[in-house]
């Protein structure tokens, strides 16, 4: 296992111990590069929570905002409306079946007053792709909240990350980020042990970036944190293989077994059903 095979979430909830762990992707946005406005209504997205439970998924990861590259950014008040529906839907769903299988809630924001309300309606993660630097005030609700934490690693806003993106050495520099923004984390008042990391694949980085920071996964595992991977018909299968968006199902299972193989403990998946057949038969093989 590369870092920690469990963590923690918030109400003192643990994920794992694993060999692995799947995060089912719900857009409730009009422009998500994937299915941007499949699941906007909210009745649309609980339904894919519905199936994505149902699949094996061991977390539902909420957004209603896109990060996709050149991505505008949402106010609050519209994330809010897109994604409240959809948490307090889950959340009710858990009171009344309260023996039944319930995933654990994500919410995929940046922003402090988004992961607040997000907490307050039943989120027990904040999966951020900022690291807390385009809101600071969200490591404060971090502290207060003590929720499951994804600090990922990107290179600049969505809007502007895949301009220019360099790197002297990709692994060697989220490594030192990674180090420094945990550091602040702790610091706050976050438990470690609530702390994953995201490398950001695609976020600031070229095919060649990407590339790197797979094979150089390991080196990650000495921060003793889980690592959160999301690929998932990411746009390095089409750079690497030639791959339209809808076709690009297959290089994302594969991945997903190698990776699983070699010990990253999260993976962020549109499609679970297939990505837990290659997760379950990688583990397999490598037990």
């Amino acid at each position: 296992m590369i870092g920690a095979a469990s963590w923690n979430i918030a109400g003192g909830r643990v994920l794992g111990p694993a060999p692995f762990l799947l995060a089912g992707i719900v857009n409730a946005t009009p422009d998500s590069f994937f299915d941007g406005g499949r699941y906007l209504d909210p009745a649309e997205a609980l339904r894919r929570c519905a199936t994505l439970t149902q699949a094996g998924a061991d977390m539902l990861d909420i957004g209603g905002e896109s990060t996709r590259p050149g991505a505008p950014e949402v106010p609050a008040e519209e994330e809010l409306r897109r994604i409240l529906p959809v948490l307090r839907g889950l959340a009710e769903q858990r009171r009344v079946r309260p023996g039944g299988r319930h995933p654990a809630l994500s919410v995929d924001t940046w922003k402090a007053r988004v992961a607040a309300e997000s907490l307050a309606a039943g989120a027990e993660v904040v999966n951020d792709i900022s690291a807390c630097l385009f809101d600071p005030a969200l490591v404060d609700v971090l502290a207060q909240h003590k929720p499951g934490y994804v600090l990922m690693h990107s290179q600049g806003r969505p809007r502007e990350m895949q301009q220019d993106p360099r790197y002297e050495n990709v692994v060697d520099e989220i490594l030192a980020f990674f180090e420094a923004r945990m550091a602040v984390l702790v610091k706050a008042g976050v438990p470690e042990a609530n702390i994953a990391l995201d490398p950001g694949i695609g976020f600031g980085k070229l095919l060649q970036h990407n590339l790197d920071i797979l094979r150089g996964l390991e080196r990650f595992g000495r921060l003793g944190r889980p690592l959160y991977i999301g690929l998932s018909n990411k746009s390095i299968w089409g750079k690497l293989l030639g791959l339209e968006t809808a076709d690009r199902g297959l290089a994302t299972a594969v991945a997903t077994g190698l990776l699983v193989a070699r010990g990253a403990l999260v993976h962020r998946v549109h499609d679970v059903a297939q990505a837990r057949q290659a997760a379950v038969l990688a583990a397999a093989i490598t037990a």
